[in-house]
């Protein structure tokens, strides 16, 4: 092995890290939370803020990360923000009350959002060709399995007991994780590529309005069912923030046109093939994180799994990712042409299937096998569509690409709860059991992987060649370097 390689090897080793830092936080926190209410006091309010603040956090603030690393350098965003959400759980850990712990949750939230925008940055600059293809499969691992591994880490270490900590520990180690990933990040992320120059300050306007848009999103999706909000309030909420959104958009791009620095640079959106693929991305995530929480209700709630039990019979859909990932890079180019509008096809019939064979009881051998297949199903939507896209957009918009593809597989996810998870929790309410339960969640998943499949589709349609501005003839979507 060269030493370029075993650089590489060491770059890539710290941004998965840190990426899966971020990921697992969410889910080892809620397999925690019955362990942190029996140990704090405290309105339920504010229990329900130890679990979301984090993800309220950093969805506002994750565009706003992004742009901090073109200004002032993707790995020195990286290492504050793994110094931030190293010290922020450790905060976590050593909270004597739900109030602290809810403040340190929000800073770590603040932290993440600094840090993962600038993982598919940092691997847009410094890998090209197979190796990019490569590191883009496993940061495509990292993000789609980040919640899975947290659930079955969170679950073994509460179980554990380690010292008499009980939930302390699921925020406690990332700790040293972050004290030995730290001075490795320093070194192995020298000559990183420098910010850019800066025209003028950050653009606050915009971080207002964006912040405000999420705000509006997220909080009536994350906290109005528990909080018991009327249904038409949530959707008001929701429908105010998708204007928001819109709003700060057509903001950026009069901001742009004025020749002044945007927040987010929307030209990407422009770029053809990518709003599709995003789009295609988003809800393959939305239908995974869906799933996932539907299959964990199932296996705790009504076959009397533990936590770590639940996460431990999903291993083999981990597995099946892990291992298509893997493969997806070294496949012809024809073959992963058509992965991304197969795999949400294979994965919606994985879906169905395993909610008619789960109806009554939990059947190990074939539900391993379907989770393998659904895994594997899933790596292949994924991994290439995200690979394909940083090909499509050159590596001077790589902050605002990897924006996009956390903005919108986090608010994906919590749609995704909220639709599939809302419409199983709906029809539990009503006593329904069996294949009643089971297969209504499992038909909308399907019907809306068909729609990925047919994003996805759109995004690997040949275009049009195109004139740059040197006047040399590219295929569209081929980026100018």
């Amino acid at each position: 092995m060269t030493d370029s390689t075993r650089r590489s090897a060491a770059l890539l080793t710290v941004l998965l890290t840190g990426q899966a830092m971020a990921s697992m936080d969410t889910s080892i926190a809620a397999v925690a939370a019955p362990a942190i209410r029996a140990d704090l006091a405290g309105p339920p309010a504010v229990q329900q803020l130890v679990l979301a603040g984090y993800t309220l956090t950093f969805a506002v603030l994750v565009v706003t990360g992004a742009r901090l690393g073109v200004r002032h350098g993707y790995a020195r965003m990286f290492r504050f923000g793994l110094a931030g959400f190293t010290l922020a759980s450790l905060a976590c850990g050593l909270a004597p009350g739900p109030v602290a712990l809810v403040l340190a949750r929000a800073a770590q939230g603040a932290a993440g959002a600094l840090l993962v925008p600038q993982v598919l940055s940092l691997i847009q600059a410094h890998f090209t060709g197979a190796a990019r293809s490569r590191a883009i499969g496993a940061y495509s691992m990292v993000l789609a399995l980040g919640v899975a591994a947290g659930q079955v880490v969170g679950g073994l270490l509460v179980t554990l007991d380690l010292g008499g900590l009980t939930w302390r520990t699921a925020f406690l180690v990332n700790v040293p994780v972050g004290l030995l990933l730290w001075p490795v990040a320093r070194r192995v992320l020298a000559g990183s590529p420098a910010a850019a120059p800066a025209r003028e300050g950050l653009d606050i306007p915009g971080v207002v309005l964006l912040s405000a848009a999420m705000l509006a999103l997220v909080v009536p999706l994350v906290f109005g069912r528990d909080l018991g909000w009327p249904g038409w309030i949530r959707a008001v909420a929701v429908a105010a923030g998708a204007v928001g959104l819109r709003l700060f958009l057509g903001y950026e791009v009069r901001r742009a046109r004025r020749g002044r620095d945007p927040l987010l640079d929307v030209a990407v959106l422009r770029r053809p093939g990518v709003a599709a693929g995003l789009a295609a991305c988003c809800v393959v995530m939305g239908c995974y994180a869906g799933f996932l929480f539907v299959l964990t209700l199932r296996l705790q709630d009504g076959l009397g799994f533990t936590a770590l039990a639940a996460g431990l019979a999903f291993l083999p859909y981990a597995s099946g990712f892990a291992l298509c990932g893997l493969a997806v890079p070294r496949l012809p180019e024809r073959v992963r042409g058509v992965l991304p509008v197969l795999g949400p096809l294979a994965l919606a019939a994985v879906v169905t299937v395993l909610a008619w064979a789960a109806r009554e009881s939990w059947p190990w051998v074939a539900g391993s096998a379907l989770l393998l297949a659904g895994g594997a199903a899933h790596a292949a939507s994924f991994s290439p569509l995200v690979g394909r896209l940083t090909g499509i957009v050159p590596v001077a918009s790589a902050a605002a690409l990897s924006a996009l593809v956390s903005t919108g597989t986090l608010l994906a996810a919590v749609l995704g709860v909220t639709a599939i998870g809302g419409l199983h929790l709906a029809l539990a309410g009503t006593g329904r059991t069996g294949a009643a339960l089971s297969l209504p969640p499992a038909a909308l998943t399907a019907a809306l992987l068909l729609t990925g499949a047919l994003a996805a589709r759109r995004t690997l349609r040949p275009t049009p060649a195109r004139v740059d501005h040197e006047g040399v003839a590219r295929p569209a979507g081929v980026p100018e370097r």
